[in-house]
């Protein structure tokens, strides 16, 4: 459904913390230009967890506005409460986004049956299209390959952003899933390989600060390309890295 360099855009600020609603509009507007493939407003790197609920539901809609339809729009609606997911992933569907990334719930270290009962909840509550989001690194919580062949029987669970970097497991995730599900990488370092071996695109930091490149070491990669996407990963090698020197999104 989704495809290509996905920005997990970050949320601009003013000295004294108050959302910059027209800097936010000049990021979409950018996007567009530099040919990015989707946005995603309000995920983790958008600052998900610091924003107050109105804050979330805010920006999500005025992306939504902002965009105008001529691009994707994702919402990050994830939360270790799954009532909270829930509303969250309502408001976002009531605004007009076209999907919801909802990360594992964090914190709490669930089984893998209760990470598989929250996303089903989620799912059953708000029929909008859903993206699982793998990111154990942050979240101590690990939505394993069983979980995620269980989940993709959801007629509404239609992609999983896989950050942690293990291309193994991506591998056998895109394996066993098939069509019915499609994974995204969510580690720039690992992304072009990941695409190359099957992913359908990249929901990435490093399209903040080199969107045009970004589209196109995308493009490249989802064409089987290796050479040229290769020589367009290249000069961002050490971006990908540096964009987590500090605990992101600060950077």
């Amino acid at each position: 459904m989704f495809h290509g360099s996905m920005v997990a855009l970050v949320t601009p600020m003013d000295c004294e913390g108050r959302i910059d609603y027209e800097g936010l509009e000049r990021l979409v507007e950018l996007h567009i230009k530099s040919r990015t493939h989707a946005i995603v407003a309000v995920g983790t790197t958008g600052e998900s967890a610091t924003l107050s609920e109105k804050e979330h539901c805010d920006v999500v809609r005025r992306v939504v506005e902002f965009t105008r339809g001529r691009i994707p729009v994702i919402a990050g609606t994830g939360s270790n409460s799954t009532r909270e997911a829930i509303d969250l992933t309502r408001s976002a569907m009531a605004a007009g986004a076209d999907a919801c990334l909802l990360v594992a719930p964090y914190y709490v270290k669930p089984t893998q049956e209760g990470i598989y009962l929250h996303y089903k909840a989620v799912a059953e509550a708000v029929p909008i299209p859903q993206i699982l989001y793998n990111v154990p690194s942050r979240t101590m919580c690990d939505i394993l390959p069983d979980t995620v062949v269980r989940l993709a029987e959801i007629p509404n669970i239609i992609g999983i952003k896989e950050a942690t970097g293990n291309l193994a497991r991506a591998q056998e995730i895109i394996a066993r899933c098939g069509t019915k599900l499609d994974l995204y990488s969510g580690d720039d370092a690992t992304a072009m390989e990941l695409m190359l071996l099957g992913a359908k695109g990249d929901i990435s930091v490093t399209a903040n600060v080199a969107p045009r490149a970004m589209s196109d070491l995308c493009t490249a990669a989802l064409a089987g390309d290796r050479e040229r996407a290769t020589a367009l990963n290249a000069p961002l090698v050490a971006l990908h890295r540096d964009l987590f020197c500090e605990g992101n999104p600060i950077p």
